[in-house]
């Protein structure tokens, strides 16, 4: 039950309180590390769009790093739900639906916060080892997920290397989208890429 299920005047349960403000929060961060990168998403910042205390803030993440590395791993399990929900009974060989739903995952603002962390990590000490941890965990849900919808034999010659080169194809895509609009182009080259997965995986 959420807190707007609750009636009026009924005490709302201290752990469901802090529930939602923790995930208020991480999606307060999420967004403001898309939109105004690292060294603009202050926890006062993320504080003050999630609508709580910058002392709740930190009482649920005591440091920054924790706050965005948590925060970009919850969107990360989001997006994997939201996969999976996408093909309930299966991809049913529709190379090219599980190529265009991988490519989202790399152009939305997961990815563009995602981005913003990895840069900072690359400048900060503190910071780089626990994004590494993260992105690696990602990287492993992703790959694992997208052989699961394409029904790709791993054991065969290659077939891990093509999966991975399809996750890679869709990261430069997400990249080129950062700066314009890419649609048309990316719609061509998932078309091309469902094709050769076809090919490839049988």
């Amino acid at each position: 039950m959420s807190t707007a299920d609750h009636a009026p005047g009924e005490r709302v349960p201290k752990q469901d309180r802090s529930r939602a403000t923790r995930q208020r929060l991480l999606e307060a961060a999420v967004a403001c590390l898309a939109e105004h990168g690292w060294a603009g998403s202050t926890v006062a910042v993320v504080a003050e769009r999630a609508g709580v205390s910058r002392g709740a803030a930190q009482h649920h993440f005591p440091t920054r790093e924790d706050l965005f590395t948590a925060a970009v791993e919850y969107v990360a399990e989001e997006r994997s739900t939201a996969l999976r929900a996408l093909f309930p009974q299966g991809a049913a060989g529709d190379h090219r639906a599980v190529v265009s739903a991988l490519v989202d995952l790399y152009t939305g603002p997961l990815f563009r916060a995602a981005l913003h962390l990895w840069v900072a990590a690359s400048n900060e000490e503190q910071l780089r080892p626990r994004v590494t941890e993260l992105e690696a965990h990602v990287g492993r849900e992703t790959h694992r997920i997208a052989v699961e919808l394409l029904d790709a034999d791993e054991s065969r010659p290659g077939v891990r290397e093509t999966v991975q080169g399809l996750l890679d194809m869709a990261r430069g895509l997400g990249l080129a989208n950062l700066l314009t609009d890419d649609t048309g182009r990316r719609e061509r080259v998932v078309a091309q890429w469902a094709g050769l997965l076809k090919e490839s995986l049988g």
